[in-house]
């Protein structure tokens, strides 16, 4: 279950499990920027469920804040250790060209496989994505299954 959002309308620091239907009611439907942010977010989890290689699909930025019309959309994935980009679908390999996956979805896509980086680093990567601009931490949310 996700926390409620602090005075600053953000998450706090950490990674939060929630269920589509969760993200759904907390934060796609409240304007019509966020329905349509929304249905991307759907489509690319879709495309990298295709891939038979998704481990973890996190949602980071101002989607996941308060902010009535987030900027864009922010992804992080980790994929099994024997995901290739070359042997995915067709359709799904944009997601992993992260320039490409900008212009097309509008979505800022960061990736890695499993073994690429070791325990402490992996958790360096996913914390990573919960500082703002302003180097204040927010939280994160984790796509579950």
């Amino acid at each position: 279950m996700l926390p409620p959002l602090d005075e600053n309308g953000d998450l706090a620091a950490g990674i939060h499990q929630a269920t589509w239907a969760e993200i759904t009611r907390r934060f796609g439907t409240a304007t019509e920027t966020r329905v349509h942010a929304l249905a991307r977010l759907l489509h690319l989890h879709e495309l990298a469920v295709r891939t038979g290689k998704l481990k973890r699909f996190c949602v980071f930025g101002s989607f996941v804040t308060s902010a009535p019309d987030p900027h864009d959309i922010d992804v992080a994935l980790l994929m099994a250790a024997d995901f290739r980009v070359e042997e995915s679908p067709r359709e799904c390999r944009t997601l992993f060209l992260h320039a490409e996956a900008q212009a097309r979805y509008g979505a800022s896509i960061f990736w890695l496989r499993e073994g690429m980086l070791s325990d402490e680093l992996m958790r360096e990567f996913f914390d990573t994505w919960q500082i703002k601009r302003d180097g204040a931490k927010r939280g994160i949310v984790e796509v579950q299954p």
